[in-house]
């Protein structure tokens, strides 16, 4: 293992790999950019360790600096290039033992210390995590895969479909609500608290989450054993999906009133980024239980969610099953999850989970068509709808369930579909701010007023 901290760094230069890596867009040339910097760093080149080491910084989903911006330098020539305290102020910027004001300064303290080129092409990328150069953790890693500069992966565990699962719809089950809101990964490490989606990426707009978190962190660890480094799984739910992901988005002018982070899983940070946790999932909810007193009574932005257990090898478990899946989608829920409860925790896509929720149809007028875009131009991207259901208008734009003979034929035929019925499919109704009403996920079904396939 190299010592980064090692005084032979002093004076490296590394900006030549990025502006190497700049030099093509071909993929090709990348990956033999890599693999000569990965061939120096094994023969002993402080240059290519130093490059590779910087790359493992910006491309680990989990280092996190908590900078979105950073000054580039004018002027800087013949400075030492000090890695070793560049490589420093990282971990205190990661670890929060800086932030605000004094991270700023601490940063400005550091470019002081690096030639314009080392400092503008590298040192302010790491540290807003993109190093602009066209490669990502995947090209990284086809090179890196068996080395210490490996580039962990960020994922989670996903569920699969009950209804194309029904011979693993047996057993003793866990059910809970399949919440309506975003998948929020929190990755705790000691008094660090970071929030990220599914795919790694982070979310800087929930605050007051993050925080309660950070607050009640004991609460966790102390049942998990983790040494302080664990993660949490849930979902943040907002007064309203659309408010909710308007607010997912934001950069700036952070609103977090009635979001409420759910709670359904948790587990080691080292677990986690092996993607695997053999901890039976039934241990995991007794972790999260013994910490639900604690977290419901003191932090308003944090809930435990709650379960039931089912015997699916008995009829009577699948009459509680289908009472259960009624009751959660008449209190507003997507639908239900279906949990094995003796099953480890995996970061990919598993039977171990499963999903079951419901879908509406709707009858709707062709009123406009949109064309489409990219692959699409010069045909139908998408067809805008209108109709009435049980007492709410609908508008709405549906562009999926379209295949591209259809996108064709359509799009030419428009003018005589204007007024056609067409059947749509969707998740569910939503409300927009307006007060007007839309569809989550629309897909064209078919249409309802002439025969399927006739010539039009």
């Amino acid at each position: 293992m190299i010592n980064y901290e090692d005084e032979r760094f002093d004076g490296v230069v590394s900006s030549g790999w990025i502006r190497d890596l700049e030099s093509s867009d071909s993929r090709i040339h990348k990956e033999k950019v890599i693999e000569k910097a990965l061939m120096a760093a094994k023969l002993g080149s402080a240059d290519a360790q130093a490059f590779l080491f910087n790359c493992y910084q910006a491309y680990n989903p989990f280092y996190t600096f908590h900078v979105r911006q950073v000054d580039e330098v004018v002027g800087h020539q013949d400075r030492p290039n000090a890695w070793p305290k560049f490589w420093a102020l990282l971990e205190s910027l990661r670890t929060r033992s800086v932030t605000g004001n004094n991270a700023r300064e601490a940063i400005a303290d550091v470019s002081e210390l690096f030639d314009d080129a080392e400092w503008n092409q590298v040192c302010r990328r790491v540290i807003i995590k993109d190093l602009r150069c066209g490669i990502s953790e995947k090209t990284l890693n086809k090179v890196l895969k068996n080395t210490e500069w490996k580039i962990p992966v960020f994922s989670c565990q996903l569920a699969q479909d009950s209804t194309d699962r029904p011979a693993k719809m047996r057993g003793i089950k866990r059910l809970e609500p399949k919440l309506d809101g975003v998948r929020v990964l929190a990755v705790v490490q000691g008094m660090n608290v970071s929030l990220f989606s599914r795919n790694g990426k982070e979310f800087a707009n929930f605050d007051n989450i993050a925080i309660s978190i950070q607050y009640h962190r004991h609460a966790f660890q102390k049942n998990l054993g983790s040494g302080g480094r664990f993660v949490l799984d849930g979902e943040v739910v907002g007064e309203s999906f659309q408010k909710l992901m308007k607010q997912a988005q934001r950069k700036s002018d952070v609103q977090t009133d009635g979001m409420v982070y759910h709670i359904f899983d948790i587990m080691p940070l080292d677990d986690f980024q092996r993607g695997y946790w053999n901890a039976q999932q039934y241990k995991r909810f007794d972790i999260l239980e013994k910490a639900r007193g604690i977290i419901e009574e003191n932090a308003s932005c944090l809930k435990i969610v709650s379960g039931l257990e089912v015997d699916l090898d008995t009829a009577e478990g699948h009459d509680i099953l289908e009472r259960y899946a009624r009751d959660c989608v008449a209190e507003g829920f997507e639908g239900i999850m279906i949990k094995t409860v003796d099953a480890p925790y995996e970061c990919k896509r598993s039977d171990f989970w499963m999903k079951w929720k419901p879908t509406i149809s709707v009858d709707l007028e062709i009123v406009g068509f949109e064309e489409g875009t990219g692959r699409n131009e010069g045909r139908l991207g998408a067809i805008i709808c209108e109709g009435e259901d049980n007492g709410r208008t609908i508008r709405v734009n549906v562009g999926s369930g379209l295949s591209d003979s259809d996108r064709d034929e359509y799009w030419n035929a428009r003018s005589d579909l204007l007024g056609h019925l067409v059947e749509v499919q969707a998740d569910a109704v939503t409300q927009n701010q307006d007060g007007t009403y839309s569809l989550r996920f629309p897909r064209f079904l078919r249409f309802r007023d002439f025969e399927a396939g006739s010539k039009l």
